[in-house]
């Protein structure tokens, strides 16, 4: 498959998952906090983890598949502009204590979340 084609393929495929979970997840009320957007980058961050694992390490075919899942699908999944956007619209709208536990959440945990998919891809793949 041409790189392009996969990397749209995939992109599509992810643009759709990152909009069901941001629908599926439940809203806060009052926090502010947008819990949708943390949700698809936790699931984003724990995937490219597990995905990292199965294909350079577990079955060795990262140049085959990366663009489809990982540049195409993930790309499109995670949202760090609309991290970004969110944050500054906490931040504009006062809600300083929430934007800045939105930030330091999200990041903690999303790199918590790709490690994770690696050991757990490393131990039981």
């Amino acid at each position: 498959m041409n790189t392009y084609l996969a990397i749209a393929l995939g992109g599509a495929f992810g643009a759709m998952s990152r909009y069901w979970i941001g629908q599926s997840v439940p809203r806060l009320d009052g926090s502010g906090f947008p819990l949708g957007t943390f949700t698809v980058n936790l699931v984003g961050s724990f995937l490219i983890g597990v995905l990292f694992i199965l294909f350079v390490e577990k079955l060795q075919v990262a140049e085959q598949w990366s663009p489809l899942f990982i540049v195409g699908f993930l790309g499109a999944m995670t949202t760090f502009s609309t991290f970004s956007l969110d944050a500054l619209l906490l931040f504009q709208q006062g809600n300083y204590n929430v934007a800045f536990f939105y930030i330091f959440s999200s990041v903690a945990a999303c790199l918590f979340a790709a490690y994770t998919g690696m050991q757990i891809t490393r131990i039981f793949l």
